[in-house]
């Protein structure tokens, strides 16, 4: 292998450290909307050269998740998207828990159920709380299904979805009747009737839609 293509594979090497790394601090909220990111001060803190962060950055502008804008900025989320981005989970999530339910993975059942009973007692959880456990009881699911395209496009959409910023408090009768799909969907995994499963799931995800929508709507 001659030189050049090493330093080429280095360089995509390289590039794509950076783009995972800068997507994690993205998720994750430790560079929030807004945050302007800088070129030369990323290469110096993560010690790469500017091409391989140029190279990131245009990724992650190619996945919606950074926007130029007189320099590069973490994108601002628009509430009029969250219809498609309910929409995108719909169909995403569907198909995921249809497979998650034909592969039934050992572990999972325990684990959401798990999940599902801190759920229920959600009186002594703060909204973030609640928020990051029903998160990561859909990304288990979708990562049940085994596709590796999935679960990186869920991710987005859930990225989006909690940085969307709405002004959206659910009532009790709305976080209990979550729960009860919750519990219906982890029934129909553990029976492996991946049909319904996927029924289900569609249907969980298209109330919490109508519940954005209905709130969207008086603001």
């Amino acid at each position: 292998m001659g030189h050049d293509m090493v330093r080429k594979n280095g360089s995509k090497l390289l590039a794509a450290n950076v783009h995972d790394i800068l997507r994690q601090k993205i998720l994750t909220l430790e560079f929030k909307p807004g945050t302007r990111l800088i070129e030369d001060e990323i290469s110096e803190t993560l010690g790469v050269g500017r091409t391989p962060v140029r190279e990131a950055l245009l990724r992650l502008q190619g996945e919606g998740f950074v926007a130029r804008e007189k320099g590069w900025v973490v994108d601002e989320i628009d509430p009029a998207d969250a219809p498609m981005l309910f929409e995108s989970r719909i169909a995403i999530e569907g198909y995921a828990t249809r497979l998650a339910a034909k592969r039934r993975p050992y572990t999972l059942i325990a684990t959401l159920r798990g999940l599902a009973e801190k759920m229920s007692n959600f009186s002594g959880l703060s909204r973030a709380e609640l928020n990051a456990l029903d998160r990561e009881f859909h990304r288990l699911i979708v990562e049940a299904s085994g596709n590796a395209f999935f679960i990186e496009m869920h991710e987005r959409t859930q990225y989006n979805y909690w940085n969307l910023r709405l002004p959206i408090l659910f009532t009790r009768e709305q976080v209990e009747a979550s729960n009860a799909q919750h519990l219906g969907i982890i029934d129909a995994i553990e029976a492996q009737d991946d049909q319904l499963a996927e029924e289900l799931a569609r249907a969980h995800i298209a109330t919490t839609m109508t519940i954005v929508q209905d709130a969207l709507s008086g603001f």
